[in-house]
């Protein structure tokens, strides 16, 4: 049995197609969504969605943020924004966790909504360092 994978960005359908497994970065930790899941409705934070198809990595995304919903037969990403792995630049990366850094240590922290919004800027800028360094997919075997 397959699960049916949708990867949806605001601009468009990125992947629609059957896969084994789908690891989606939760806000409360990764998860791996199989064939006849349990419902979940999630937020993502930044961080990496691994696409495997025959015990190996075949595709990897950076998402910045968003949600996923899941049922027994398909998980729908929908991402704030998305990017292949392989189209993620360090330079870009490095830059964004410096602002990021610099924005988290000037905020007022009796701004909660401030608070909140910079706090996930600096995970996700955090995340994309991270996943620029993480080993592409196809590299990847279980």
């Amino acid at each position: 049995m397959a699960l049916a994978l949708e990867i949806i960005s605001p601009e468009k359908m990125l992947v629609a197609r059957s896969v084994d497994m789908v690891v989606i970065p939760g806000t409360e930790g990764d998860l791996g969504i199989l064939p006849g899941h349990a419902r979940l409705l999630t937020g993502l934070r930044g961080g990496l969605v691994d696409i495997y198809e025959n015990n190996a990595v075949t595709d990897r995304y950076f998402v910045t943020g968003g949600f996923a919903e899941v049922t027994e037969e398909r998980c729908s990403v929908l991402a704030d924004s998305i990017t292949r792995q392989a189209d993620l630049d360090a330079g870009t990366a490095a830059a964004l966790l410096t602002q990021a850094e610099a924005d988290f240590a000037a905020v007022d922290v009796n701004d909660h909504d401030a608070y909140l919004e910079v706090s996930d800027r600096l995970i996700s800028a955090q995340a994309m360092v991270d996943s620029v360094k993480a080993p592409p997919a196809g590299k990847i075997n279980v």
